[in-house]
């Protein structure tokens, strides 16, 4: 389907709105210059444009099968594959020292977002390689990384994450994968995992898993899981994919969305591994891969709100019916363009959340500062679970734009929505996310949340001349969270954070998204369609803060007032 990357909107953002100049001010990030950065998301976008957008509906109508135990994916993917990995866009912020560019992660982010744009259920594969890079380069061993990281790099191999196992979804600790050791220092790796994305393909040398298993007498929960590389094929003395290993996909999941990306149920039977960081270390090198996902994926749902609102779009300046001024299309009608707006409003606002919080990560990363590490720490779940979200609202709001089409599929409009849902359940539900939020990232008393408020009010108070009364809307709703703040911060009953934790969330989303847009505006000057845009999101879905807000200190008495026998009535 036809998409416009929007490399524009990116580079403003970049050099606005969420502080990118300091990233390229740290030695460790010095030659990711402006004039760079701006050519490789120009570069990205023509290749989401003319390669990957072109698939997009064939990934959701020729999808991936399953033949004779091998995986034949979608017409035209392997050849999009190729031009990913020809483009050196899996290991832009991979270690030059394997052959990555070494470039930030918040241009990495962009392009992330632009392919996810153009066809999710591909982008979901150099995702889960970009994740399983980051966990070797941290945790693996030096021979694994000399073997495995410039394969990844490159495109040669691609990854894998393998938790889920039937009984073992959230609960990862429930699991029971078996690892009993070699004796030539490897492992044999036994059990089943589900849900694994992109667990085989027929363009790639090779797929790699990262596996979660249990060593023999290991310690019952997460205390006793360990990771393991698990290959499709074994290396060989040269290093090139050998021999295959003892595992198969077993079968693939018939899906709500996302078609053309296999999920894969595998069967692992004495399979050898290699040991990845210590023994019953493995959830540590787990939730680094995990984390960096966790921001993916929320690009993703950023990614198909952009996709999902081009569509709309695009089918809003055709479609006549009723009167109309202006166009004489329904784009002009009032409640259209409510819709409209509202969508890129909130499109915005999640990419900006995502971007900064890339920013966050590349500043810990280039600095070792702690309170970036916070920082990026903080914005991960609400990047996640806000961007998600977004995709799916928009790509919700984008069917209704459509009217009656919207729910005929041929449009291509259902596809966004199908294809997106999914984001809010994986690498950790949304509620998840809100769990964490509260729970961990607030177990400092609430610093780097008050630090993060404090920016927002000192931003708004210098925006006041110009935007006065958007500049004491976005510094009100930063008042009235930093106050819910407090009050969660003060609740030593984990289960009165944890009823409040998904509105808590929303609201803090709400009113980065604010502040982000405030941003924009004043960086344009007094007027503009980004002032325009700021005011439609900070005078009517800001207020959303409010409700939020007071859901979030309601606590968790009133969620039990009601019993499971009422329930059930």
């Amino acid at each position: 389907m036809p998409y416009t990357a929007p490399t524009r909107d990116f580079m403003y953002l970049l050099d606005h709105v969420v502080n990118f100049e300091t990233v390229t001010r740290t030695d460790a990030f010095a030659e990711a210059t402006r004039d760079v950065c701006e050519a490789i998301v120009t570069e990205a976008g023509r290749v989401c444009e003319e390669v990957l957008a072109p698939l997009q509906r064939d990934g959701d109508t020729k999808p991936a099968f399953l033949e004779n135990g091998v995986v034949r994916t979608t017409p035209g993917f392997a050849e999009a594959y190729r031009a990913i990995a020809e483009g050196g866009y899996i290991g832009m912020s991979a270690e030059p020292e394997f052959g990555g560019l070494g470039l930030p992660l918040a241009v990495t982010t962009t392009v992330n977002e632009m392919m996810s744009s153009a066809c999710l259920a591909l982008q979901l594969n150099p995702l889960m390689t970009q994740g399983q890079i980051e966990a070797l380069e941290n945790h693996a061993s030096d021979e694994l990384k000399a073997l495995y990281l410039p394969k990844l790099i490159s495109g040669e191999w691609c990854g894998t994450m393998n938790l889920t196992e039937p009984q073992a979804g959230s609960d990862v600790g429930a699991l029971s994968t078996r690892a009993v050791p070699n004796d030539d220092g490897t492992y044999a790796v036994t059990g089943q995992k589900i849900y694994i994305s992109w667990g085989d393909n027929d363009f790639t040398d090779n797929v790699c898993h990262l596996v979660l298993a249990r060593l023999p007498d290991a310690a019952p929960g997460t205390r006793g899981i360990s990771l393991f590389m698990v290959p499709k094929r074994l290396p060989d003395e040269n290093g090139d994919a050998g021999v295959a290993n003892d595992m198969k996909v077993v079968s693939l999941e018939e899906k709500m969305g996302l078609h053309g990306s296999p999920t894969c149920v595998m069967q692992y039977d004495g399979a050898k591994g290699w040991l990845v960081g210590g023994p019953n270390k493995g959830m540590a090198a787990m939730f680094t891969m995990m984390n960096n996902a966790r921001l993916g994926v929320g690009v993703q749902g950023v990614g198909v709100a952009e996709g999902a609102y081009q569509h709309a779009l695009a089918y809003a300046l055709e479609r006549k019916q009723g009167k109309a001024d202006g166009t004489g299309t329904i784009v002009e009608h009032p409640d259209v363009r409510r819709m409209l707006t509202g969508m890129k409003a909130d499109t915005m606002a999640a990419r900006a959340i995502a971007l900064s919080c890339a920013v966050a990560i590349d500043m810990s990363n280039a600095t070792g500062d702690a309170e970036w590490t916070a920082r990026a720490a903080l914005l991960t779940p609400i990047a996640k679970a806000f961007g998600t979200e977004t995709g799916i609202a928009v790509a919700n709001e984008g069917v209704q734009v459509h009217g009656g089409m919207g729910f005929i599929e041929e449009m291509g409009a259902a596809q966004y929505l199908r294809d997106v849902r999914v984001t809010a359940i994986y690498e950790g539900t949304n509620g998840i996310q809100a769990m964490d939020l509260v729970g961990r990232k607030l177990s400092d008393g609430g610093e780097a949340a008050y630090r993060l408020l404090d920016e927002i009010e000192k931003d708004a108070e210098a925006a006041r001349n110009g935007h006065g009364e958007l500049a004491q809307a976005v510094w009100s709703a930063a008042e009235a969270l930093r106050e819910t703040t407090e009050w969660l911060v003060a609740q030593d009953e984990m289960q009165a954070r944890f009823a409040g934790a998904v509105p808590y969330l929303k609201a803090f989303a709400r009113v980065l998204g604010g502040h982000f847009h405030l941003r924009a505006a004043l960086a344009e000057g007094t007027a503009g369609p980004r002032t325009a845009l700021a005011r439609f999101y900070i005078e009517r879905l800001l207020p959303e803060h409010a409700g939020l807000l007071a859901h979030a200190r309601a606590g968790a008495e009133g969620l039990y007032e009601m019993g499971v026998e009422d329930l059930a009535v």
